[in-house]
């Protein structure tokens, strides 16, 4: 008798047979599957890995089906019958798969992944999972999960006018044809800084081949020439029932701002004006203004996204044709279902696009500035962490008793520069029904008095509302205008640990003080200078404010530094948070108070409601800058591989600031006080990224694909068929004689040294002469560092190896920080940062 098998919970079942041909035998179970209504709710995304090569790696062997996969410096047409009938039989084969096994009505396959990795996403049960787990040719099957966003001035604080575009041109022909790939949350295609030029036309970009949507409510294309591709992917959020079309847009259409503001920093147009409330706060400007936009849309309003709809994405941008990846999401926390956090299907199909000669940039996450909170994990990935630039937006408002109390408000001053009498909120209350509501937090002006509030400046309360993005500063200043007031104070009476706090711009004099003890400080002279009745009532209002000009910015020397929010390092190599032999972040970018392109319906910043700019930070601002900037090294070196890329933009960065001293990193000091301590790798990796060197780094250190493999198979207990399950790439006999920190990136991270071990490095001059490089190291006293040979000569094209040995002298239970400086005689210098932690030998 056949077994039955119910699914808990749930109304009155129908009983359906389910076949499963296992080993050529049939096996039926009798299941009880509850209504379709519950079956959706019971059901999950899963994405599936299949045997047999996707197409950048099909190198033959399937009767009746050529090869696919070429060689890096060749482009795929992806129109070819090899690649078109090979995709078409892996879909076909996905498709006879589930067919054979489950009941047409109980699953639905979403996606059909075939040319980064040979597989599906589908949405079925959680039994139906187990079983397809057991299947012939099925290698992995894994839940999908979700991710979530990585939430002007920086083309000059980092040299690009000057410096960098004129090699390629100048800024009207920088990153020429070079297509970037943002997967995120759609883009504002009717922005300036993304229009086609009139007196400057784009050309066709023959080589790629995607697609653009129609908007479903213009009927225009979201393409024009800069914009060479707009699609959206939602097939897994529909599935999990998260996507609404009323609200999230089922287009390419940016419902958010992130994807414009993302998109706009790396290859935004040169010279568009920013405008806000009258004024103008400079010219905008992505690193790269003249390469193309290619756009994936997976980020959403209200949920974020799912993996196997941005895997599907990314699987769509490298068969489309992108020569960068910019990737300002990522997962919530490291992989679970694997045994390493490099091992999944979001980081396997960047592994594949980094085979095929896509660069990607991803943000390194806003954890920070506690350890271990990197969402950016594998080496082939560029993780990206965010600075603090030299420009920062700062005021103050002068008190009547004649103390100045700093603050942000990116405002004009206060009339003619003078003070204003000062009236709390709590003293303009509208009868006690106000009291039903969060009235002093200034969002509602209808629960104010407009009589007692008219030319005064009002004071407001900094609540919780705030931070959950339920109240804005925004609104603060709609209030203050539409009661007739000379500005508005915003008064952070109460600690909120982990709070940033940013300036905003705002049309009328305002100001938000964010210190506490000063916010005392204003209290106690309003309180003292107020006349009250017997009964508690304000009568008489002494108090005066002025609020300062805070619209120009001051630049700093001791700039960059790490924000406070970047995640920071150590990498980790799985769920139990095991530190990896991996540097991570890679680099270090500006990320703060980034100004660039809004969607005018954008939610995600209240601030900036219906604007068409924004001044936001996050990593999710810091990746798009080294994206912009690889496509500058693209344009002019088109045929580096992407570790080449990354080699040079990590090899060139910058240790110091611009004051010359040693970079610093924004922490929390035990008071929960910001403070600024010495940085280290773990905060900006090799250091802050510098144009115009990476552009002619002399030497690179460069990976292959197999180099990749052999890493993730000489990782202690991760199994070698889960390497070729997840990747579909074999290990080969010399992976167990490998260990991880033996790959050949520009970095050397020993988690656990004991004793004395020796890494290889190969260097390959990328320079048009021969040169001789001397060679320097510099290590904290606890460890040993020794590199031979002390000098090498490198012709152009040719390569050479150097070997580093480090020694444990002393156990101290922290991690120890150093590099390798290679000095050439032609003006090259190429560092490589080494971390290590010195431990017992067993």
């Amino acid at each position: 008798m056949l077994p039955v098998v119910f699914f808990s919970g749930g109304s009155v079942g129908v009983p359906i047979r389910v076949l499963l041909k296992m080993k050529g035998l049939e096996l039926a179970c009798l299941l009880l599957i509850i209504v379709p209504q519950v079956v959706l709710g019971t059901h999950d995304v899963y994405i599936v890995t299949m045997e047999g090569e996707p197409v950048v790696s099909y190198r033959g062997g399937v009767e009746g089906f050529p090869a696919t996969a070429i060689d890096l410096d060749e482009d795929m047409d992806i129109t070819s019958e090899a690649v078109t009938s090979y995709s078409l039989h892996l879909r076909r084969y996905h498709d006879k798969l589930l067919d054979s096994l489950l009941v047409e009505g109980t699953y639905e396959k979403l996606y059909s992944y075939h040319h980064l990795i040979n597989g599906f996403a589908v949405h079925m049960s959680p039994l139906q999972a187990e079983f397809l787990r057991k299947a012939p040719g099925v290698k992995h099957v894994e839940r999908d999960m979700k991710i979530q966003k990585l939430t002007t001035h920086t083309p000059q604080f980092l040299g690009l006018p000057t410096g960098v575009w004129p090699t390629g041109g100048g800024f009207d022909r920088a990153g020429e044809d070079v297509v970037i790939g943002f997967v995120d949350s759609g883009i504002y295609s009717q922005h300036p800084s993304f229009s086609a030029h009139k007196t400057d036309p784009y050309g066709p970009v023959p080589r790629f081949k995607g697609k653009c949507e129609m908007d479903p409510v213009t009927k225009r294309s979201f393409c024009n020439g800069k914009i060479v591709g707009a699609q959206h992917f939602a097939k897994a959020a529909i599935a999990a029932g998260a996507f609404n079309p009323d609200v999230d847009f089922a287009s390419p259409l940016d419902g958010d701002g992130h994807g414009s503001h993302t998109a706009a920093i790396a290859a935004g147009n040169n010279g568009i004006p920013v405008r806000m409330h009258g004024h103008e706060f400079g010219k905008a400007s992505g690193m790269a203004p003249r390469a193309r936009i290619a756009v994936y849309k997976v980020l959403y309003r209200l949920f974020g996204g799912y993996v196997s709809d941005v895997v599907a994405a990314i699987d769509q941008a490298v068969q489309d044709g992108v020569d960068i990846l910019n990737l300002s999401v990522g997962p919530n926390s490291p992989p679970t279902a694997t045994r390493t956090t490099f091992l999944n299907p979001f980081d396997a199909a960047l592994l594949s696009a980094v085979k095929a000669g896509v660069f990607v940039a991803q943000a390194a996450g806003n954890g920070g500035p506690f350890p271990k909170t990197l969402v950016s994990f594998s080496p082939w990935i560029t993780t990206v962490a965010a600075g603090v630039d030299d420009r920062r937006y700062k005021n103050h408002l002068v008190l009547g008793n004649g103390k100045l109390l700093p603050g942000l408000g990116v405002s004009p001053a206060t009339h003619d520069n003078k003070s204003f009498s000062l009236i709390s909120a709590a003293d303009a209350l509208l009868g006690s029904s106000a009291t039903k509501y969060s009235a002093l937090d200034c969002q509602r002006p209808e629960l104010l008095n407009k009589r007692k509030v008219q030319g005064k400046i009002l004071l407001c309360g900094y609540s919780f509302n705030y931070i959950s993005g339920t109240a804005s500063i925004k609104k603060v200043s709609q209030t203050a205008r539409s009661l007739g007031a000379a500005g508005f104070v915003v008064a952070v009476e109460n600690s909120y640990p982990g709070t940033k706090f940013d300036p905003v711009p705002v049309s009328m004099p305002g100001i938000l003080i964010t210190d506490v003890s000063r916010t005392k400080d204003l209290i106690d002279y309003y309180n003292s200078s107020t006349i009250r009745d017997w009964a508690g009532r304000a009568t008489n209002f002494h108090a005066t404010v002025g609020i300062a000009d805070g619209l120009a910015p001051t630049l700093y020397n001791s700039a960059p530094q790490v924000a406070l929010f970047s995640s920071r390092g150590p990498d980790v190599k799985d769920f139990s948070f095991q530190d990896a032999d991996v540097l991570k972040p890679d680099i270090l970018a500006p990320g703060n108070l980034i100004w660039a392109a809004w969607a005018p319906n954008g939610t995600d910043e209240a601030n900036y409601a219906g604007e068409g700019f924004a001044m936001v930070s996050g990593t999710s601002m810091a990746a798009p800058h080294i994206a912009g900037i690889a496509a500058l090294i693209k344009q002019k070196n088109p045929k580096w591989s992407p570790s080449a890329i990354k080699s040079a933009l990590m090899t060139t960065s910058n240790t110091l600031d611009k004051g010359s001293h040693p970079l610093r990193a924004q922490q929390y000091s035990e008071s929960e006080i910001m403070t600024l301590t010495r940085a280290t790798p773990f905060d900006y990796g090799s250091g802050a990224v510098n144009p115009k060197a990476a552009l002619d780094p002399g030497l690179v250190l460069d990976a292959t694909h197999q180099d990749y493999i052999t890493f993730l198979c000489s990782i202690p207990d991760v199994e070698h068929s889960e390497v070729s399950n997840i990747t579909g790439s074999a290990c080969n006999s010399n992976s167990k004689m490998q260990r991880p920190y033996d790959l050949n990136i520009p970095s050397i991270t020993i988690s656990q040294l004991r004793g004395t071990q020796t890494v290889k490095r190969t260097v390959t001059s990328v320079a048009v002469e021969t040169e001789t490089y001397t060679i320097m190291t510099r290590m904290s006293p606890e460890i040993a560092l020794e590199v031979s040979p002390p000098a090498l000569t490198v012709l152009p094209g040719s390569s050479r190896d150097i070997t580093v040995t480090l020694t444990a002298r002393s156990v101290t239970g922290t991690y120890s920080f150093g590099e390798i400086t290679m000095k050439g005689d032609r003006g090259h210098l190429v560092r490589i940062p080494v971390v290590a932690m010195g431990f017992k030998i067993d």
